[in-house]
């Protein structure tokens, strides 16, 4: 079945919870409510044949609501398809359902995702931080979290102190700008980008 075909499957069986779809290069996106992301996900494996999660990432839109973005990447081996699935998260609930009942592998993808963002999986059987020590107070890659990091301290246990940039780090703005603009350059905390417009990823 082509990534295609599976998308309009999904969205004649579940229509009230498709909310956009898009092809980039060939790949297929569906975006979906939050509350429908189970259901299709438990469709898309069992009767579609997407029997391998391979990641699931986060996205923080920052300055915008809802804030976050999870992204499922699915695969068929039997088939050779590629689907991704989008749910928005809004910054004041900051919670999505698990898929760990239906993926295993689920387990530790969330676990960074509420490590790095700091959104929680509802009913995950064990939701800890997996980069982080428990009770950093942080989530460093949240947009408003500084390239310099912040201090911390948990007595008898870890702490962080800003980190001097001397020159660095060298981060690459996704603007609508030219190649010069586009192109990695020493960058200070508190400096704005080269352009005011970025163009949203698919």
């Amino acid at each position: 079945m082509s990534p295609s075909a599976a998308a309009a499957r999904i969205a004649e069986k579940f229509p009230s919870a498709v909310t956009g779809e898009n092809e980039f290069r060939g790949e297929k996106t569906l975006r979906l409510g939050a509350a429908a992301i189970r259901e299709v996900c438990r469709f898309a494996k069992e009767s579609l044949g997407f029997d391998y999660l391979i990641d699931i990432s986060s996205v923080d839109h920052f300055g915008d609501e809802p804030r976050f973005e999870i992204v499922y990447e699915l695969y068929s081996m039997a088939n050779g398809a590629h689907l991704r699935l989008k749910i928005p998260v809004s910054e004041d609930a900051c919670e999505a359902p698990t898929v760990t009942d239906i993926w295993p592998t689920a387990n530790w993808h969330e676990r960074e995702i509420f490590d790095m963002m700091g959104v929680r999986f509802k009913d995950h059987p064990d939701l800890r931080r997996i980069l982080m020590w428990e009770g950093y107070p942080y989530h460093p890659l949240r947009k408003d979290f500084p390239l310099e990091g912040k201090p911390s301290d948990a007595p008898g246990l870890a702490f962080t102190e800003v980190a001097p940039l001397a020159g660095g780090p060298f981060v690459t703005v996704p603007t609508d700008g030219t190649t010069q603009v586009r192109e990695p350059r020493a960058r200070h905390a508190g400096e704005p980008p080269h352009a005011e417009k970025f163009i949203e990823e698919p």
